[in-house]
């Protein structure tokens, strides 16, 4: 199966599966009056409405480049996982808003039946699954607008199994404020997954270079033909933009090589980065050894 029908898929089971976790805490939520329950059904409605942008961004991600956008649409990605952060924080602060007026007022719910705690297994259970096949189809892909949904999910996982604990508790103390305290613990969580992938996608967006380990990966195969090529100091820049790795930098041949074996040897480097990260974009420059303004040397190049 191809990487981008795979993204889809996933993209489309995790639309479903919101949704289906919204209706069903909501209804749960209102009908017990359980807080942590309805924090819970605002939590999967962020992640519902973050699920249809990666679906929108993967979709507009996977189109070519074109005469309006001739360095491809990549950017959706990183686009649609920053508005995936914003939602998570705005709900985040809903929650803790709603929580503490409850406490402040004294007003808790009188939870007299196993519903909440049925469905927030079935949340747990169904967000494992579904964040599990996001982070695998992510990893594939270099998808930053599926690894955002498959973080969505994971705090979700946390989330509902924090709410779980105190539906239970509740059941064993009787104590309902637990209710409120629970679903603040939970908003914390929730601001916290919304902060990374802020920062994350905030930084692709941004052009921020890739992570050093990556960096060196990309020097070490450059290096490994310096008997041949040199690479120019300072030249080596690469950056994430959406699913695909942009690899820009400059060579340095010696004067004697011709320009045959200096795009011979151009195109083998290419073949082995890409092998290394097979979804990428490569710009070589090559340029001889001794360039200079006022070079005098009779160079092949």
């Amino acid at each position: 199966m191809q990487i981008e029908t795979k993204k889809k898929l996933v993209a489309g089971l995790s639309i479903t599966s919101n949704i289906t976790l919204t209706v069903l805490k909501v209804v749960i939520g209102v009908l017990s009056g359980s807080l942590s329950i309805l924090s819970e059904a605002i939590h999967s409605m962020s992640d519902f409405l973050a699920s249809v942008l990666t679906f929108f961004s993967v979709v507009k991600s996977s189109q070519p480049a074109d005469s309006e956008y001739p360095f491809g649409h990549g950017k959706y990605e990183e686009m649609a996982g920053f508005i995936e952060g914003l939602l998570i924080i705005l709900a985040s602060l809903l929650i803790v808003n709603e929580s503490a007026k409850n406490i402040i007022n004294g007003v808790h719910a009188q939870l007299d039946d196993y519903s909440g705690i049925f469905v927030m297994s079935l949340a747990v259970i169904m967000n494992i699954i579904v964040s599990s096949l996001l982070f695998k189809v992510a990893k594939e892909s270099c998808s930053i607008s599926l690894y955002a949904d498959g973080e969505h999910l994971r705090t979700d996982i946390y989330s509902s199994l924090g709410v779980l604990a105190g539906l239970i508790l509740i059941k064993i103390t009787g104590y309902n404020a637990i209710d409120s305290i629970v679903a603040i613990i939970v908003a914390i969580v929730i601001f916290k997954a919304g902060f990374n992938i802020i920062k994350e996608s905030g930084s692709n967006l941004l052009d921020h270079s890739l992570p050093q380990d990556q960096i060196d990966s990309i020097k070490r195969i450059v290096n490994l033909r310096k008997n041949t090529i040199t690479l120019k100091e300072g030249s080596l820049k690469a950056r994430q933009v959406g699913p695909t790795k942009d690899i820009v930098m400059t060579l340095q041949f010696s004067g004697t090589t011709s320009i045959c074996e200096c795009h011979k040897i151009c195109d083998e480097l290419e073949q082995q980065l890409m092998t290394l990260y097979p979804n990428s974009s490569i710009t070589i420059h090559s340029e001889p050894l001794c360039y200079h303004d006022n070079c005098k040397n009779s160079c092949a190049l």
